[in-house]
């Protein structure tokens, strides 16, 4: 009997999240900038003075009720780290292109709920922001980038 080598199968590559090559670098561009720019944004809101916080807290809490229970320098705070967290999931690669994206488009949706319901923010029947909505109005780039992220990242995942 002769004792043949075989040669050893090779293991495909699964592609995990810690894998640099399952990282998509055509995303790197939008996750990069977008990144940096909530980080920055949860950053700076961090140490609201009680002015700040009473501002926000009350725009936010004009258009979501619910709002209204928590107290303005809490809901700096959460929404400060809410803002860090998804920033710092943007700019970590080996977060899921879908998981970093969903959270941007969930996040975006919530701005553009406070352009579409807040009075003012809008042109009269219209969905045509005024130069108030202006900031707000200009979010919906967030969206598309986080739906982007979500459906490229389940498109190629089908692929394989």
């Amino acid at each position: 009997m002769t004792n043949r080598c075989r040669k050893p199968r090779r293991r495909r590559n699964t592609g995990g999240p810690l894998n640099p090559r399952s990282w998509n670098a055509t995303h790197l561009p939008a996750r990069i900038t977008t990144g940096a720019f909530i980080l920055n944004s949860g950053y700076t809101k961090r140490g609201a003075d009680e002015d700040t916080a009473g501002q926000l807290h009350g725009f936010a809490a004009g258009t979501y009720p619910q709002l209204k229970k928590v107290e303005p320098r809490t809901f700096v705070r959460l929404l400060s780290a809410g803002e860090m967290v998804l920033g710092t999931a943007l700019l970590v690669p080996v977060i899921p292109s879908a998981v970093a994206g969903a959270g941007l488009a969930a996040f975006s949706a919530g701005l553009l709920g406070l352009y579409v319901r807040t009075p003012g923010m809008r042109r009269e029947s219209s969905i045509r922001p005024t130069e108030e909505g202006l900031s707000l109005a200009k979010d919906v780039w967030m969206l598309g980038i986080g739906a982007s992220l979500v459906l490229d990242d389940v498109v190629a995942r089908r692929r394989r």
